[in-house]
């Protein structure tokens, strides 16, 4: 969005400005960024949490909807990184259980014994060498491992094993030429921007003096004091702070620029997604994921989420100056992946309903392959006389973010000369607070909540049992539909009001799933706009240049071009809520 379109301040950036000081400033509100601001505010520190984009919309917003363990950091040696993961996985599946789900994963398996004698020198070297795809002795090893780190004192079941013949009689539509399929259970979290925005939120409940803005970027360091820029107005102003956490994950060298260090730090790589409407593949699932390293050595996932199939992912070194792009080339090798599992379903570019890049926040790796590069993370300190201390997050991942929260937050504590007064662990995230446990009680709750039909089911999925303040408030208001049942007028003033909602773009993608699912048309994002305008003091011109905007990121950073789609009659906006 252009400067010229928007020029009012915020009254939370004006507060920022006006106060001047705060004691930390966390740069980067990806969900390792939010999930340290949340853990310093839960300590009485006064805190502000600043993002250039919009909350969780960089690499956080990218990812494979996946809450893992990391099996295949076994291979690597990461074992610190394994316990930490499955432990941060099973407490988020207690913690979040609103978005955080049990997933049911299997591994295709083609040999018995392939990659038996590479697999000790890629774990003593970390190089790839020549790809192979694993058989079924180095897979059940690496099972019997995950097991021992992963159970969760029973709580996860074991993994298991099948031959071809019974394997074929529970997913009938896999390649007949598996010998084996390797089952084993992880979990998937189908709303990250949703789950990240809970986390930032009991952040800023935590503590009066925690704050947090999007749309301001952090551009300088003069002396004592971080320069920072509304994107919406132009406007720079400053803020004094003791310490500055630079958690802005593939850009962390970026920052550290612009706060006038050079840093090497960072060596992110590419991983792309494809997003299918696809019944007949969504059915050969069989709900589960089917997860494998295909033969050129890239980590390969399809799996039902929201009614689709996710399909992904690569692992190509990027720069991020430039913007991730999923490219033709890697739907065509997306393509090849689906005939590789599923020989007999046909797949084409029409049912792909969305697609989405990122880049992954790893650390600098020189000759060391990309799927080698540590997934774990590291945190580096620089203090100059006359400036705060800086401490620069390197690497990072969805599943450890509460773990790594705490870990940088110890950092800055002592940094303060302070103690830890609370922990985050096993502490109920948003929407997770009072979620119920069974389908009885989750009708009962629906009931008397937010009401047990379809609009009701659609707030409980976005919000959890936060639901009930979001219906409270939709009731309390003249509402009306703007996307069927999946969105309406009040609901949008809710999100203005509770979520820093600042354009329709913030709605599309990060606010709902309407994006994700293939349930935007031109027809939907004019809606979006007009039902937001009364709430942001947008004018006609405003709300032309919002919907033009939106449809331009839809169409270059998700290769979906609503004004063909409407032309084609693929996608009605009223229609396609029902789907």
């Amino acid at each position: 969005m252009s400067e010229s379109t928007a020029t009012a301040e915020r009254e939370s950036v004006r507060a920022a400005r006006e106060l001047g000081r705060t004691t930390v400033v966390v740069i980067g509100a990806g969900i390792n960024g939010i999930a340290t601001f949340r853990d310093l505010a839960m300590q009485g520190v006064d805190v502000l949490l600043v993002e250039r984009e919009d909350f969780a919309s960089g690499a956080t917003a990218a990812s494979s909807h996946m809450i893992h363990g990391g099996i295949r950091y076994l291979e690597n040696g990461e074992f610190r990184l394994v316990k930490e993961s499955v432990t941060e996985r099973n407490g988020l599946l207690k913690i979040a259980p609103h978005f955080v789900k049990p997933l049911q994963t299997t591994i295709p398996i083609y040999s018995t014994f392939s990659g038996i004698f590479a697999a000790p020198l890629r774990f003593l070297t970390h190089k790839q060498g020549r790809p192979q795809e694993r058989g079924a002795f180095l897979i059940k090893i690496g099972l019997m491992l995950y097991d021992t780190f992963s159970r969760d004192g029973g709580n996860v079941p074991r993994h298991r094993f099948l031959g071809r013949r019974r394997s074929l009689e529970q997913l009938p539509k896999l390649d007949e030429e598996i010998k084996y399929t390797a089952t084993y259970y992880d979990a998937s979290v189908h709303d990250p921007e949703r789950l990240a925005l809970d986390v930032l939120r009991d952040g800023e409940a935590a503590h009066t003096g925690a704050r947090a803005l999007n749309y301001v970027e952090a551009v300088g360091l003069d002396g004592d004091r971080l320069r920072l820029r509304d994107r919406e107005t132009g406007a720079d102003f400053h803020v004094q702070a003791d310490v500055i956490v630079n958690a802005s994950g593939p850009w962390t060298d970026l920052t550290n620029e612009a706060l006038g260090t050079a840093t090497a730090f960072m060596g992110g790589t590419k991983g792309s997604h494809i997003v299918l409407d696809h019944p007949e593949l969504l059915e050969a699932t069989g709900g589960r994921e089917i997860f494998f390293e295909h033969s050129d050595g890239r980590i390969v996932l399809i799996y039902p989420l929201k009614g689709r199939v996710l399909v992904g992912t690569t692992d190509i070194d990027a720069d991020p100056r430039e913007p991730a792009r999923c490219t033709d080339e890697e739907v065509q090798y997306f393509f090849d992946l689906i005939g590789h599992v599923f020989p007999a379903i046909a797949v084409d570019r029409s049912q792909i309903v969305y697609r989405y890049s990122g880049i992954r926040p790893l650390p600098h790796h020189d000759d060391t392959a990309p799927g080698f590069v540590s997934r774990d993370y590291r945190i580096e300190r620089r203090k100059d006389s006359g400036a705060p201390a800086v401490f620069s997050l390197v690497g990072g991942k969805w599943t450890t973010f509460r773990a790594l929260g705490e870990n940088l937050a110890n950092h800055v504590l002592t940094e303060l000369g302070r103690r830890r007064v609370a922990s985050t662990a096993g502490v109920r995230i948003g929407g997770g607070n009072g979620y119920p446990k069974t389908p009885r009680r989750k009708l009962e709750w629906l009931r008397d909540n937010v009401g047990d039909d379809e609009r009701g089911r659609v707030l409980f999925g976005r919000y959890g049992t936060r639901a009930a303040d979001v219906a409270a408030f939709i009731a309390d208001g003249e509402d009306s539909p703007v996307v069927g049942d999946l969105l309406s007028s009040r609901e949008l003033r809710w999100m203005v009001e509770n979520e820093q909602v600042c354009h329709v773009a913030d709605v599309v993608f990060r606010r709902t799933s309407l994006a994700f699912t293939g349930d935007v048309d031109a027809g939907v994002i004019r809606a979006i706009a007009e039902g937001l305008a009364p709430y942001l003091g947008w004018d006609a011109a405003r709300v032309d240049a919002e919907i033009d905007d939106t449809a331009s990121k839809l169409r270059d950073a998700h290769g979906v071009d609503v004004a063909q789609a409407v032309a084609a009659g693929v996608v009605t906006g009223t229609a396609s809520a029902g789907r």
